[in-house]
């Protein structure tokens, strides 16, 4: 079994005191795996990555990396301690090149050392690399995922965060961005990704793990529960059986 990179443990977390998302949830990702997080709407997914990422501070419970409590920590010390979060939506400054939105993803790094990771970024992403002086807002939108993508990998993370990379995509590029996220995960990546697109998803993952209300319900082998005949019930809510 992989190592265990990220771990909550009885975290409970929401948006105001009267609001609570997670209650008492208890999750791992191992290293190297892409974990699929699914569950219907307000299961506690994208609050799982924010909780993470530090935009939430856990009420109870304890947040881990690499065995050690996170709980607290800025968003800035997350990414230097290599956790990097690529939000839903678009994230990028589309008046400004694609040169542009790398340098201020490595912003924090000293400008000989920045260069050369964007070199190394753009050697991963050839079509970027087309387009380096180019406005962001110019690109389709599988080439403005794989910036965003590509912006957060100039960190060289160990743990990448992802909600939604499908949004707004063809399938095709769906493809190719899920593609991109089974690489960097079988390069020892480690990625927790939430995504409504669940059955292609799933064939790009190792694990699922099943939220309902805040809590776990299910943790599967993606494989698994790709030939599950209740998928779309575990997807669109309904009781299943707690995880132990």
């Amino acid at each position: 079994m992989a190592e265990k990179i990220i771990e909550f443990d009885k975290v409970v977390a929401g948006y105001t005191p009267s609001l609570t998302i997670l209650n008492d949830l208890t999750l791992d990702a191992r290293k190297g795996e892409i974990t699929l997080l699914i569950g219907p709407n307000g299961a506690g997914k994208s609050t799982v990555l924010k909780t993470l990422f530090g935009m939430l501070v856990p009420r109870s419970g304890e947040v881990r990396f690499e065995g050690k409590r996170v709980n607290g920590k800025s968003q800035r010390e997350l990414l230097g301690e290599g956790i990097a979060f690529v939000p839903q939506g678009r994230n990028l400054f589309g008046s400004l090149s694609v040169r542009h939105n790398l340098e201020l993803g490595g912003i924090t790094l000293p400008r000989g050392e920045l260069n050369g990771r964007i070199d190394e970024v753009l050697a991963r992403f050839p079509r970027i690399k087309e387009r380096i002086d180019n406005q962001a807002s110019t690109m389709s939108g599988g080439e403005q995922k794989q910036l965003e993508v590509g912006r957060a990998l100039l960190l060289h993370p160990r743990v990448l965060l992802i909600d939604e990379p499908s949004i707004g995509l063809s399938p095709k590029l769906v493809q190719e961005v899920m593609t991109l996220l089974r690489g960097l995960a079988d390069q020892g990546v480690t990625v927790l990704m939430v995504e409504q697109n669940v059955r292609t998803a799933l064939k790009y993952s190792n694990r699922a793990l099943v939220l309902e209300m805040g809590r776990l319900a299910l943790d599967r082998p993606a494989s698994e529960l790709l030939d599950d005949p209740n998928l779309n019930r575990l997807f669109l809510g309904g009781h299943v059986k707690t995880a132990a």
